[in-house]
């Protein structure tokens, strides 16, 4: 639904709620509305009060559901939608933003059973394939998430998200200059993505493209302050650069917010023994 025509269903459905108040259709729809245009909080509200009128609606559940997960209450939205998976079973929706709620909450063998019933039920869906696909690489299923992932490119080509993933799969599978590919049109579909720049950053340290990687993890640091990640890679980069006070500083943050990292350590323990 386009912005004018939400805009315009929500001024109908306040005009029904003050000639008919309490009425759950018009409640868990206003719902809906102001979920697609972003206020969560008012549809939230709605969801709410059209579940008291009528519980156990499986469209009240599911659209609330995908509220509370905006609204980052990831245990909440989990609850609702497990509730609308067993009222209306075997949903695309509720599979797929259930999946949301679940890689938040790192539970990611739950994700890809919910993906694989949402490919069956929706085949060639591409926002289905490259969650599969993430949802795979965290399990380091590297070589299935990459077919999941090529299968995605072909349905919706020039996607960011894709492109990303897909780019760090590569990288963990020692195809750095695809990977390289990969990122370099992730960069120029969605700039100044963290994600993409610590990625990117890493495999032009694989690359041996060492200031390339410093720019990249300067910015990765700048979009996102004080990860761990970053400032490992970013360490180890300075350190091949020969700035061993400045990978120093950065390992030692590093160790600070992910502490007795093995690979930090190791790093560290470099550098401080090249400054003695």
């Amino acid at each position: 639904m386009m912005l004018k025509e939400c805009q315009g269903a929500l001024e109908d459905l306040d005009k029904a709620d003050v000639l008919e108040p309490k009425n759950a259709l018009t409640l868990k729809n206003r719902g809906n509305v102001k979920r697609m245009l972003k206020e969560y909080q008012g549809a939230l509200e709605d969801l709410d009060k059209a579940d008291v009128i009528e519980p156990n609606n499986a469209f009240t559940l599911r659209t609330r559901g995908d509220v509370k997960y905006m609204l980052k209450e990831y245990q909440g939205a989990l609850k609702d939608l497990d509730k609308a998976d067993v009222l209306e079973p075997n949903n695309a929706f509720t599979l797929r933003n259930r999946v949301n709620v679940k890689m938040m909450l790192k539970e990611y063998q739950g994700a890809l059973e919910d993906l694989v019933k949402a490919d069956v039920l929706e085949p060639k869906n591409a926002l289905t394939l490259k969650n599969r696909g993430n949802v795979k690489r965290m399990l380091k299923e590297y070589q299935g998430a990459l077919k999941d992932l090529d299968k995605a490119d072909v349905l919706e080509p020039n996607n960011a998200l894709t492109l990303k993933i897909r780019g760090d799969v590569k990288r963990i599978l020692r195809e750095y200059q695809r990977a390289l590919e990969d990122l370099d049109k992730a960069n120029v579909l969605e700039p100044n993505n963290a994600f993409t720049m610590r990625t990117r950053g890493d495999v032009k340290y694989m690359l041996k493209e060492y200031q390339g990687a410093l720019k990249d993890l300067d910015k990765a640091d700048v979009l996102e302050p004080n990860n761990a990640l970053t400032l490992k890679n970013r360490g180890d980069v300075k350190r091949m650069l020969d700035d061993y006070r400045g990978a120093l500083e950065d390992l030692d943050k590093a160790n600070v917010i992910e502490l007795n990292n093995a690979l930090t350590l190791k790093i560290r323990g470099d550098v401080k023994r090249i400054l003695r």
